[in-house]
């Protein structure tokens, strides 16, 4: 097995970038080969300790007790997941994302989760106002499975369905969270574990430290 090393991550995440977003009804990028070959799928694999996330009332918040996340540790354990946090803690790669999407990186931290969502699961309509600077999801799902288990748009806080993310394996969803940015995951079969990554760089008012990957290193932009 060959780790990707995180400038190859680094390259093939701007590459996904490359296609031009879609504006309606918010600016969002619909992305595909995020990662480098088999590293997603290396991901998928994974077997994190505890269990599958199922019904929690339309809110991830009200599992964290189950939820998973790239920090130090499980960057030591799993030599994909110290790659790719490194390759997105790079000033390179937060400038990239940053001029691309126009969001507010310089002093941000870096915060992945690994989430394992079971039948049962869904979300509310939700934008990630807030401490949330930049929300990116990589699916991990190879079909059939996961094929219909894409990030929902909606117009509204009401639901206004707009359209899903295409979520088969190593696609992917990100967005500059802001007043208009509503998403969730409505109701639906799940056939088997929804295995996705969740990326986020918040601002340092972030109080949940434990969730960084890098607690104490806010990321620099030139």
């Amino acid at each position: 097995m060959t780790i990707a090393p995180p400038d190859a991550i680094v390259a093939s995440i701007e590459r996904a970038f490359a296609a031009p977003p879609r504006l309606d009804p918010y600016p969002h990028w619909l992305l595909d080969e995020v990662l480098p070959d088999g590293m997603a799928a290396r991901l998928a694999g994974m077997h994190p300790p505890g269990e599958a996330i199922g019904d929690g009332g339309g809110r991830r918040e009200n599992s964290n007790d189950r939820r998973i996340f790239l920090g130090p540790d499980m960057q030591r354990r799993n030599p994909d997941c110290g790659a790719l946090a490194a390759a997105l803690q790079t000033p390179h790669l937060a400038a990239t994302l940053a001029r691309t999407c126009g969001a507010d990186l310089d002093g941000a931290l870096l915060r992945i989760e690994y989430c394992r969502d079971r039948g049962g699961f869904w979300l509310e309509p939700h934008t990630d106002i807030g401490a949330k600077r930049f929300t990116f999801l990589i699916y991990l799902n190879t079909p059939p499975a996961g094929e219909q288990w894409g990030t929902d748009i909606y117009r509204d806080a009401a639901g206004s369905f707009v359209g899903s993310a295409p979520s088969h394996e190593n696609a992917g969803v990100a967005f500059v969270p802001a007043a208009n940015s509503w998403h969730g995951f409505g109701p639906r079969p799940i056939s088997a574990e929804r295995r996705s990554l969740i990326i986020n760089y918040v601002g340092p008012e972030w109080r949940s430290t434990h969730e960084l990957a890098f607690a104490d290193q806010p990321i620099r932009l030139a």
